[in-house]
């Protein structure tokens, strides 16, 4: 009994002590975004900025260098493979990350896709990155050259060669309504496709490749689930832009028009700052999400599919209800799985949770905390 008593006292401490302080991200302080404060920016000349938000890759202990990698997620796991197995016809590979306590999913993240439109996001991240070094004026004018003009996505297509839009404009337009035309712009100004790449791979996106400009109809540029959350988690880890570029670029992501695929798995109340990307027989899409509750995560996938077949983006849809279901819930049963298997205190801390369940469903709406007993 004292033995007992005593692994139950110590997991319980462990287990809420989790739960209390969880390992937190860092965020902007914006009307949709909260944050713990940072020392401002002011500013800075080429070499600090290149020191400030060059990411440390190289660590073994954590996602980017940045994000603290904790557990897996078998549950869900075994609840998106039994999906894919309904989809067998359709490929794909995804990656999600808790930002609140490092767990995560990993299936095939580093499967090399088409990336679409999803591009456009890590040259988001470039084009603000050379804002801070103050390389680029977000009030510059930029020229509509007819090199740069094509077909697909997007409406500056239309305009006459030669007309002027200012960098922020182009660059929400990229975004905002995945303007290709916009895009090839962004490119040349930050110095060609060349200049991008070699960006991409010092912030360790080795999937991640752009061959051709846009519309990349065929499929040449390339990028993972893996790499699209990889950049997600350094631009909120502040390891890539300043605060004020970082909140800027969470807002213009956030207003993407394009809701079709992550957005329309979330539960009421959720938000998300996300790029989707379509070329036919490849979709995707990366995003962070915050929940109601505060608790956020990153969601990456991609999938390979018939062409223009619906059922895609279904499958897209499935898969981010499950796994925002998932992450609501607040003790996932994979805690108790990965850290306290085969002992009596497991067996305690399951029977609290299913006594928290119980209280929950008779006062539904009210906040409820475990009770020691």
């Amino acid at each position: 009994m004292k033995l007992r008593s005593f692994l139950v006292g110590f997991f319980s401490f462990c287990f809420f002590g989790l739960v209390l302080e969880p390992i937190h991200i860092q965020f902007p302080e914006t009307s949709s975004h909260r944050s713990v404060q940072s020392p401002a920016t002011a500013e800075l000349n080429d070499d600090v900025v290149q020191a400030a938000f060059t990411p440390n890759i190289a660590s073994r202990t954590a996602f980017s260098g940045v994000a603290p990698l904790h557990s897996s997620m078998p549950a869900l796991e075994s609840q998106i493979k039994a999906l894919m197995a309904r989809y067998s016809y359709l490929q794909a590979g995804m990656f999600f990350l808790d930002l609140d306590n490092g767990n995560y999913l990993d299936i095939r993240g580093d499967r090399i896709f088409p990336a679409a439109s999803t591009i456009k996001l890590p040259i988001l991240v470039a084009f603000f990155q050379d804002v801070d070094a103050g390389k680029v004026s977000l009030t510059e004018k930029l020229v509509l050259r007819r090199d740069l003009i094509t077909n697909g996505s997007g409406t500056m297509q239309y305009a006459r060669v030669g007309k002027k839009f200012t960098a922020l404009e182009t660059v929400n337009k990229m975004i905002t309504i995945s303007d290709n035309t916009a895009t090839n712009m962004i490119i040349a100004r930050l110095g060609g496709i060349a200049q991008l790449n070699k960006r991409f791979q010092r912030w360790g996106l080795h999937n991640t490749v752009i061959h051709h400009l846009l519309a990349d109809l065929r499929g040449t540029n390339t990028t993972s689930a893996k790499d699209m959350t990889r950049v997600l988690a350094l631009l909120v880890n502040h390891k890539l832009v300043s605060l004020q570029s970082r909140a800027t670029i969470l807002d213009i992501l956030s207003r993407t028009t394009i809701r079709t695929l992550l957005p329309a798995g979330l539960g009421p109340g959720a938000t998300i700052a996300n790029k989707t990307g379509d070329i036919g027989f490849v979709i995707g899409d990366a995003g962070l999400i915050t929940m109601p509750s505060g608790k956020r995560y990153i969601a990456a996938v991609f999938v390979r599919r018939p062409y223009q077949d619906l059922r895609g983006r279904l499958f897209v849809r499935q898969i981010s209800h499950l796994a925002y279901s998932y992450l609501s819930q607040p003790f996932p049963s994979d805690f108790y799985n990965n850290a306290l298997r085969g002992t009596s205190a497991r067996r305690a801390l399951l029977a609290k949770r299913q006594r928290y369940q119980q209280q929950k469903a008779r006062r539904p709406g009210r906040r409820l905390i475990l009770s020691e007993n």
